[in-house]
């Protein structure tokens, strides 16, 4: 099967891999370089570095396709695609939740920062609405209490391998079934969204942690990053943190750092 890719991020990666290991990829359209770090460095979406190593040829906008594959594949694209796509083949799009929650930008992160203990991935039809399609094949799975961003991927980028493997290879097999449930949005998760309010309950400063990698707040006037916490019954530990500046360390080594001042959170 002639088939083309659309996707960028991590996760995104061992799902190309498996299609690509039994069907011929003729081009993947991934996010365009962009500048990474305190540096800005120009980087290339790990997709794109993928694809590069196939020799398979990338492109960046959607007003670039101009193609007639068997099938497009869509994982983490992050554009809405227009006419000239999804009426060239049948368009599939690798959704990591339960559709119709969550659509959106976000919905891995979304569904560990609600605290939420099962998620999905489901294969749809692509439709030129976020995330409407009609659902081809549904898979649950549970989120733990540690789970984080990276862990949830793994188990989407699994789990997504097998589906759309199983797919592409009987996709007559699948009915097509209309999504029915409540419509939750995902916002897109930016600056604001890691800073820690300490006002809040343990567990969501945790869940807020594990889902984004980092919480940013001041601990006695230093600007830090939680790194990894654990929940202790009710109460929140701290395991991880890098103040600004400088490497990551355990919290005991950053708190001996303060020379036995109080410990105050938040603070500007």
């Amino acid at each position: 099967m002639n088939v083309v890719l659309m996707g960028t991020p991590d996760f995104v990666v061992p799902v190309f891999d498996a299609v690509a290991s039994r069907h011929n990829v003729i081009a993947v359209f991934t996010r365009g370089p962009k500048p990474v770090g305190r540096k800005h460095v120009i980087t290339k979406s790990p997709v794109h570095i993928w694809a590069e190593s196939r020799n398979i040829p990338v492109y960046h906008k959607p007003s670039e396709y101009n193609f007639n594959p068997d099938m497009v594949f869509v994982a983490a694209y992050g554009a809405i695609l227009r006419d000239n796509i999804l009426n060239s083949a049948p368009c599939i799009n690798l959704h990591p939740s339960l559709l119709p929650c969550y659509r959106g930008p976000s919905p891995i992160r979304t569904a560990i920062m609600n605290g939420d203990t099962e998620s999905g991935v489901c294969l749809i039809k692509m439709t030129d609405e976020l995330d409407a399609g009609d659902i081809l094949m549904c898979q649950k799975f549970d989120i733990s209490i540690d789970d984080t961003n990276e862990t949830v991927e793994a188990k989407v980028s699994q789990i997504g391998a097998k589906m759309i493997l199983a797919y592409m290879e009987n996709p007559d097999k699948y009915a097509p079934v209309k999504q029915s449930g409540k419509i939750v949005y995902t916002a897109k998760i930016d600056a604001y969204t890691e800073i820690i309010d300490w006002n809040k309950p343990a567990i969501e400063i945790h869940n807020l942690v594990r889902a984004l990698g980092a919480g940013r707040t001041k601990i006695n006037g230093i600007d830090v990053k939680i790194l990894k916490t654990k929940m202790n019954g009710d109460q929140l530990e701290i395991v991880t943190v890098q103040p600004a500046g400088k490497k990551s360390m355990d919290w005991k080594s950053f708190v001996n750092g303060l020379h036995g001042d109080e410990i105050k959170f938040g603070e500007k």
